[in-house]
């Protein structure tokens, strides 16, 4: 219980300035003189960093303990808050560090998974999984609500410092409130580190993978914008929201919404159809997408609800696809196969992002057409999820009898 605990604590805490800038991307928008191409860059940049360093990062874990890896990460994560907190700001210095730290995000999400399974079993480990999962929506409503807080009082700089300093304090407790025990290293299939082409070839895994990339495109696309529509859909409204409804506090409830909903979906998964179950809610969050972006003009507390709803839509299969491509690796290749779930799952995190800013530049981004298209769009993509789950079905229900 002790090492899920401390990093489940410890995610929450190197989450804090992974979704700083789309927290503040209005600011930076108006400050910096982005275009929406270019605030898509800089939002999605980080998962590219994220899919480039973690093949490397990860499959290390089936050589060396993964607790070394996540500390690495984590000294990244706080490098690239710090270099925003003190740099000149604008684009390219922007594009730079937001790519250092999806490098760290690589050196500690699925390198903290593998050491959670490394350290834990019986049959509460798809439990634990399933928590350590959701506690990245966690950290994302930490992220939005701390860093939309201290920004408002002290500034952006500041947000951005704080955010490295959780960071270090992440290293700090992993440092210390994980034992040396790795079990699984003692496993591991002879073979080139980087040698992903079993994983590749394991048509079940890969089914839960590339259902992944759909997920995390359209799911970094909503976090990325998310503040960004919000905003844009109060533009001409005779009065404000209170600070507990400003876009902000909504992506921080979005974000709690999510976690409940990654939780309960993981839950529902474990106990019948697992790829049925995703196939499902991809379906769902997917036919969403395709008529958020047109709510702009409703009344902001339809919006509201209607954002809340999506959110937890889009997270309910979360959770679940990342477990079941645990749990069908073969165990001498747990780490390789987290490394390409997480390599082709969060390319679509880097590309959903700038896909949305793109089509929003290029439809007009002060007009609802345009919102309504970049998510439309999103939801198109999304969509090929539920139909690459349910064309391999049979595969993936043998594979978890």
């Amino acid at each position: 219980m002790r090492p899920v605990l401390t990093l489940c604590l410890a995610e929450v805490l190197t989450m804090l300035g992974v979704f700083a800038f789309p927290a503040l991307l209005p600011t930076f928008s108006a400050e910096w003189g982005l275009t929406a191409t270019q605030a898509g860059w800089i939002a999605g940049i980080h998962f590219a960093g994220y899919a480039v360093a973690v093949p490397v990062l990860t499959a290390t874990t089936d050589r060396i303990d993964a607790k070394r890896i996540y500390m690495f990460g984590a000294l990244l994560a706080a490098l690239s808050c710090m270099g925003f907190a003190l740099l000149p700001g604008g684009f390219w210095t922007g594009l730079a560090l937001r790519l250092m730290g999806g490098a760290g995000l690589a050196g500690t999400y699925m390198p903290g998974l593998r050491a959670l399974v490394d350290r834990t079993s019986g049959p509460r480990q798809t439990a634990w999984i399933s928590w350590y999962t959701a506690s990245f929506s966690l950290g994302t409503s930490v992220s939005f609500l701390a860093v939309g807080v201290v920004a408002e009082l002290w500034g952006w700089r500041v947000a951005y410092g704080m955010s490295g300093l959780a960071a270090l304090a992440a290293l700090g407790l992993v440092g210390l409130g994980l034992s040396k025990e790795t079990p699984a290293q003692a496993s591991a299939t002879p073979g080139a580190l980087l040698d992903f082409r079993p994983v590749f070839a394991n048509r079940a895994v890969m089914g839960y993978v590339l259902a992944y990339f759909a997920h995390t495109w359209e799911l970094f696309a909503l976090r990325s914008w998310q503040v960004a529509f919000l905003t844009f859909a109060l533009a001409g409204a005779a009065t404000q929201p209170s600070v507990w409804a400003s876009p902000t506090a909504i992506a921080t409830w979005s974000a709690l919404a999510a976690m409940a909903a990654s939780i309960w979906g993981a839950g529902l998964a474990s106990r019948g159809d697992r790829a049925r179950t995703c196939a499902v809610a991809g379906a769902a969050s997917a036919a969403m997408a395709l008529v958020i972006g047109f709510m702009a003009p409703l009344p902001y507390p339809w919006l509201v609800a209607a954002m809340l709803l999506y959110s937890a839509l889009v997270q309910v299969d979360s959770a679940a696809l990342t477990t079941g491509a645990v749990l069908i690796a073969e165990p001498g290749r747990r780490g390789a196969t987290i490394a390409v779930h997480s390599l082709i799952g969060f390319t679509g995190g880097f590309l959903g992002p700038l896909a949305f800013g793109l089509v929003l530049d290029a439809a007009g981004p002060d007009r609802t057409l345009a919102w309504g298209l970049a998510f439309a769009c999103v939801g198109l993509v999304a969509g090929l999820g539920p139909l690459i789950l349910w064309t391999r079905r049979h595969i993936l229900a043998t594979k978890h009898d």
